[in-house]
């Protein structure tokens, strides 16, 4: 049944939002780097057009809707400024740690992030080890979210049919990007909100059912759970 994670051989997990609460720390940082090249933006603008997307893109967007072209420092410059915030502010998100620990079905993390900012943020929050090489990035694909590629790349390294995937994620390119795959997605709705915060799903991007926390995903999903079956 839809929602309830019956059928599902592998779950993917999206990091930022999901597994660590890093949105409205990256969304900070980048307002502020973006502002000192003189282009201005805010949280709302930040959620509409930048959230679940990579870096490159967000670059894109900055180049062709306010005419600016970052300097090469930019992106250096703008990752310091992360890395300092993250090291001061990064959590875990609740309950996060048990319920991979607690997982009776293989799963994996997918994100939009690069490699090395992805294992920062990992390592920070003490989930490094558990992730281990269970972990795929935008850098492996040649499109990122919305488009299926990662969350298809990440389905064939675990060796997992995309319809027997289910895929938990924040935003709706996220959203998206699992649809387009022909993935099963639940929304988690739990991190903290860039405000003013719309949960609002568009045609394309309807997840099959939302929760608010780790402690909700472990009590509608018991299959999935140790308790529900013999991890793969």
């Amino acid at each position: 049944m839809p929602g309830q994670g019956e059928g599902i051989d592998l779950v993917i997990f999206d990091c930022d939002g999901v597994l660590i609460d890093s949105e409205i720390i990256s969304a900070r940082m980048l307002i502020a780097a973006l502002a000192d090249m003189g282009v201005s933006i805010d949280l709302d603008y930040v959620a509409r057009y930048f959230l679940g997307r990579s870096y490159p893109t967000v670059m894109k967007t900055v180049r062709s809707e306010f005419g600016v072209d970052l300097p090469p420092a930019f992106e250096d410059d703008y990752r310091a400024r992360l890395l300092a915030a993250f090291k001061e502010e990064l959590r875990i998100m609740p309950m996060a740690r048990e319920t991979l620990l607690g997982m009776g079905v293989p799963w994996c993390v997918a994100t939009s992030s690069s490699r090395k900012r992805a294992e920062m943020s990992l390592q920070i929050v003490g989930l490094s080890e558990l992730v281990g090489e269970r972990l795929y990035t935008a850098g492996e694909v040649k499109h990122g979210k919305p488009a299926p590629d990662l969350f298809l790349h990440s389905a064939e390294r675990m060796g997992a049919a995309p319809e027997r995937c289910l895929v938990i994620e924040d935003s709706l390119n996220g959203i998206r990007a699992a649809v387009a795959a022909g993935m099963e997605v639940w929304r988690f709705t739990g991190g903290s909100p860039l405000e003013p915060q719309d949960l609002t799903e568009l045609v394309d991007a309807r997840s099959n059912r939302a929760f608010a926390s780790c402690a909700e995903f472990c009590q509608i999903a018991p299959s999935l759970g140790r308790g529900g079956r013999t991890s793969g």
